[in-house]
């Protein structure tokens, strides 16, 4: 049994999603980040880094999305989450994701964790007004060279999918018409409308 620790509005949606796609059994708990959980002694033992998401397995404890995603896609090959079999098309695929988690990810993030840079709050404010232009940017870069369409790797859905459907339900937060990027806000809608996205979704809204 796998279990994943995640929160509501974060970037461990993708996890969950891939892990309600691949028919494999496992476990999603909640962590309260209002209530500050992440910074509990209980849950520094299990990711020191104080974040989610966090998978449980039974060889060990494993952070960071493109990881988890990969697991997962190679945990339950039936499902056919990855282009497994292909590596230059897997290496497309980590590729892809790698840049979700390092570039986008991080763009996001200087609007609401502006304090892991700075302590300084002007410059926090300065970091904020760029992250409009910064996820303007990366999505124009996904919209036009990445992605292939209708999925991101082309005809087969893939662990890229939910990743990509995580951080592109943040842009209207940031400040960014999803519908100046037409591929990736139908991909949007798509992915909203599929019955596996709606039941994840509703169990992450559900009161704890």
């Amino acid at each position: 049994m796998l279990t994943l620790y995640y929160a509501p509005g974060t970037c461990a949606l993708a996890s969950h999603l891939a892990l309600e796609y691949s028919g494999g059994p496992y476990e999603a708990v909640r962590v309260d980040f209002s209530k500050q959980e992440q910074r509990s002694e209980a849950y520094l033992k299990l990711n020191p880094k104080g974040r989610v998401p966090v998978l449980v397995t039974d060889q060990g404890v494993l952070t960071e999305t493109p990881a988890l995603l990969q697991f997962i896609a190679q945990s339950f090959p039936d499902a056919k989450l990855a282009p497994l079999a292909d590596p230059f098309l897997m290496a497309k695929a980590n590729s892809f994701n790698s840049y979700l988690c390092s570039t986008v990810h991080v763009n996001h993030a200087h609007r609401v964790r502006g304090s892991r840079w700075t302590d300084d709050e002007q410059a926090m404010e300065t970091m904020k007004k760029k992250v409009p232009q910064t996820m303007t940017e990366s999505f124009n870069l996904i919209e036009n060279t990445y992605f292939k369409g209708p999925w991101v790797l082309g005809e087969q859905f893939s662990v890229c999918d939910p990743y990509l459907f995580t951080l592109a339900g943040w842009l209207k937060s940031d400040g960014v018409d999803i519908e100046h990027f037409p591929k990736v806000a139908d991909h949007y809608r798509r992915m909203a409308a599929d019955p596996v996205v709606v039941k994840v979704l509703a169990a992450q809204k559900a009161p704890a």
